[in-house]
């Protein structure tokens, strides 16, 4: 009687469902991998932070932020922020904003803004991290995410699906 009508959407369009299969597979694989490498080496390889990573990394594959120099660097300088602050201050919640501000000041400043690398510092001071932290899981877990995504870039070009462009 009423059929249900949505509202029109200025969203890009969905990408196809090969794409999509791809980048499920990327993401799994990627946060597989990390979960399997903590529990063979028993050392964490793996943080929330990296879900949001693979997102961008196989989700929007071309976006600038999804690119190595991003999530590595990006992962990287705001671990570094939020293990500073947690050695300055210890982990009270003016030390938190200080560290996120630091970590996006300094992911600027180095060209390598990768936004889920702000949760990172928070990771950190939740956590009390050691500074063995920037090792693994920062280093470690982003070089797997990094290092994964040439696999699912094949993956998708095999399948022949095309790659959707970053919305503006």
């Amino acid at each position: 009687m009423f059929p249900l009508r949505l509202p029109a959407s200025r969203a890009p369009a969905a990408p196809d469902g090969r794409f999509v299969a791809a980048s499920f597979a990327g993401a799994a694989l990627a946060i597989g991998a990390c979960g399997l490498l903590s529990q063979y080496s028993g050392s964490p390889w793996l943080m929330a932070p990296f879900g949001a990573s693979c997102v961008l990394v196989f989700g929007l594959p071309d976006s600038p932020l999804a690119q190595p120099r991003h999530v590595v660097g990006g992962h990287l300088l705001a671990a570094l922020s939020g293990l500073l602050w947690l050695w300055l201050a210890g982990p009270v919640w003016w030390s938190a904003a200080l560290a996120v501000a630091l970590a996006l000041a300094l992911m600027q400043l180095a060209r390598a803004v990768h936004p889920p690398a702000g949760a990172t510092p928070l990771v950190v001071l939740a956590s009390g991290a050691s500074w063995h932290f920037l090792l693994t899981p920062v280093l470690s877990g982003a070089l797997v995410i990094v290092a994964l995504a040439p696999v699912f870039a094949a993956l998708w070009t095999r399948l022949g699906s095309r790659q959707p462009s970053t919305p503006a």
